[in-house]
């Protein structure tokens, strides 16, 4: 599962199932009703995108069944879809949010289909929130050679913290290794 914001690269991960960040979705649209307030796109996707963060809150109470669910989000995907299809504008701002939306359709209701899934991508941008501190505070990650090695210790101690694993024993075992490794314990398993 790949919970994300609108970067595309992300898209290149075709094997995960992926969840759009909605609140930077509704971010935008809060931005692009400010800034065009004469345009409706941007508040009919609101409201599209707060009915979905509603029903997953009913369905989480218990006021809706796994078989309403699944309708309700068959329901407001081709809502949105048809949102997205039938949208007519000249403003660029919101040409680019449809296009965007429309790349992005797949993977905006995923989480109604999976309670496990949030609808964000908090946990992500909050897993990070330290190497960003770090970069933005230590002059060392200003040199390109400063910054990769900087890149590479948050991941690794990040994917220890994640597996449970003794990030001193693992940074050991890799500066022990005569050639650059990946060890076991860090690798992914494959599908």
């Amino acid at each position: 599962m790949l919970a994300r914001d609108g970067w595309a690269p992300y898209r290149c991960f075709v094997q995960a199932d992926h969840q759009s960040c909605l609140a930077h979705l509704l971010r935008r649209c809060r931005l692009l009703q400010l800034d065009h307030p004469r345009s409706p796109f941007a508040a009919r996707v609101q409201h599209r995108l707060q009915q979905a963060l509603a029903l997953r809150d009913r369905y989480a109470a218990g006021a809706v069944s796994a078989h309403g669910l699944a309708v309700a989000r068959g329901r407001l995907l081709e809502q949105m879809l048809d949102l997205l299809t039938t949208t007519r504008t000249t403003i660029p701002a919101v040409q680019r949010f449809v296009a965007h939306l429309t790349v992005e359709a797949a993977a905006l209701f995923t989480f109604l289909g999976d309670p496990v899934i949030d609808a964000t991508n908090w946990r992500a941008e909050h897993a990070i929130r330290p190497a960003v501190v770090m970069r933005k505070s230590a002059a060392a990650t200003a040199a390109p050679h400063g910054a990769q090695t900087q890149q590479i210790l948050a991941s690794v101690l990040r994917t220890t913290h994640q597996r449970g694993l003794d990030p001193a024993a693992t940074l050991v075992t890799l500066l022990r290794a005569p050639t650059p490794i990946v060890p076991r314990s860090l690798q992914l398993p494959l599908a």
